[in-house]
């Protein structure tokens, strides 16, 4: 079953440049992140991009390597 994308029409992202999202460094992620704060969609967000392995780019306010941190503590699946 493909995730539900209906969320993004609500994301505060939406009509902001991509490439605010995907910065040259996780030092440079600030100001996405800060997008990403207030956002009223940040937890579906997140939620997308770890379920469908975004390696890219900040989701839901973290970055690539913050993500890799959540699915290791996340339990799998039996």
């Amino acid at each position: 079953m493909a995730p539900r994308l209906d969320w993004k029409q609500r994301a505060a992202c939406r009509d902001l440049d991509t490439s605010l999202f995907f910065p040259e460094s996780e030092a440079d992620a600030a100001p996405a992140k800060a997008v990403c704060t207030g956002c009223p969609v940040r937890e579906a967000c997140l939620d997308f991009a770890l379920t469908t392995r975004q390696h890219d780019g900040v989701w839901g306010g973290l970055s690539e390597s913050e993500r890799r941190r959540v699915r290791r503590r996340r339990p799998t699946a039996a």
